[in-house]
């Protein structure tokens, strides 16, 4: 198979930790006779320096004819000026809007080998197995906002929207992934408080009442779900949920397993590229130093080769050899919990020789 893949390795430590997944990515292509084409292009803060604009139009335009895109991170305290123009981040909220990238899959998982890591007992996260489905491209962050004076000073509002459509297809997104796991869906809510979340309550139901009747359904408040998390983690299989409550929920879960650097993500639409990054930032405080974590970006590729080649052998391939380096004792500094650690290249040598 031939394929084009767009590399945006972005600002901080995302040009150390791409540059190890793209290292993964040839050796698998090599072992099973594919072809992959890897460009890298401008995003984020170094495109602001280069051109002004985080998401040049060069670069938008190479993803849209690209089969996926896989990202590394974007920002950091040099662009993070209030009055500047333009921050890194519009950027990533750009491209999730132009390439119509509504959902975004972010799997939380426990390895054994590392149960001692995660700031949970042993006993609460073994096991832990969480798809969350957040929706992506809709609620308040792409909601009206503003500022105004007022009789204090000044007040500010944002704007929470959702319709139907844009609720129905990322709950059958969802319902179809719960489908093909453990047949479990929650969908996560504030219905006692916002009217925005009484149209996902009434739209999420008739979904999965209509079109997927087979699923174990539930619901649960947003509140309720953030303690639930750290208390019984083991009890969820599908979470879906809207944007901000989303985001939140998903930074929480990611620790769950023990570090940021484990956690990899896909932000998928209804055809065309998927994106794909690690969730963790662009920590400018270690970049350059070689001790960044490259495991979640591996991870995101092997999600890239599943959700966007429909590559399933070769998904597993880098996963299994992603649990092979963590189960022989392979540990960056983010999970060593002290004593020696691997630097980000040498855990990309041993994913590569476990590929191997």
């Amino acid at each position: 198979m031939q394929a084009d893949f767009v590399l945006l390795p972005g600002d901080g430590i995302g040009p150390e930790i791409v540059f190890q997944a793209k290292r993964v990515l040839t050796t698998v292509a090599a072992a099973f006779g594919h072809e992959f084409r890897m460009t890298e292009h401008l995003m984020g803060g170094c495109a602001i320096d280069a051109c002004g604009n985080p998401l040049p139009d060069e670069t938008l335009e190479a993803c849209r004819r690209s089969h996926a895109v896989l990202l590394g991170a974007v920002g950091g305290p040099k662009w993070d000026d209030p009055r500047a123009k333009t921050r890194p981040e519009a950027g990533l909220l750009r491209i999730r809007r132009e390439l119509g990238l509504f959902a975004n899959l972010r799997p939380t998982k426990t390895w054994d080998e590392l149960l001692d890591a995660s700031p949970l007992r042993r006993e609460i996260v073994q096991g832990t197995d969480i798809l969350f489905v957040r929706e992506l491209t809709g609620g308040i962050y792409f909601g009206d906002s503003g500022r105004r004076p007022h009789a204090s000073g000044e007040e500010a509002w944002n704007v929470m929207t959702y319709s139907t459509g844009e609720i129905e297809r990322v709950v059958r997104l969802a319902a179809q992934a719960a489908r093909g796991r453990r047949g479990r869906l929650t969908m996560v809510d504030k219905a006692n408080v916002l009217e925005a979340s009484r149209l996902w309550r009434q739209v999420s139901e008739s979904v999965v009442k209509n079109e997927f009747p087979d699923l174990q359904y539930n619901v649960v408040l947003v509140d309720a779900m953030a303690m639930h998390l750290i208390s019984k983690p083991r009890d969820f299989d599908v979470v879906v949920t809207e944007n901000l409550f989303g985001d939140i929920l998903t930074d929480e879960a990611s620790m769950l397993p023990g570090s940021l650097g484990l956690a990899p993500s896909a932000s998928i639409g209804s055809g065309g590229p998927g994106l794909f990054e690690p969730i963790h930032g662009s920590a400018p405080d270690i970049a350059g130093q070689n001790v960044a974590n490259p495991l979640a970006t591996i991870l995101a590729a092997a999600m890239m080769l599943r959700y966007s080649l429909q590559l399933e052998q070769e998904a597993q391939a880098i996963e299994a050899a992603v649990n092979k380096v963590l189960a022989a004792g392979g540990r960056t500094r983010d999970i060593c919990g002290g004593g020696e650690y691997l630097s980000t290249t040498e855990m990309g040598d041993r994913v590569v020789q476990a590929l191997a």
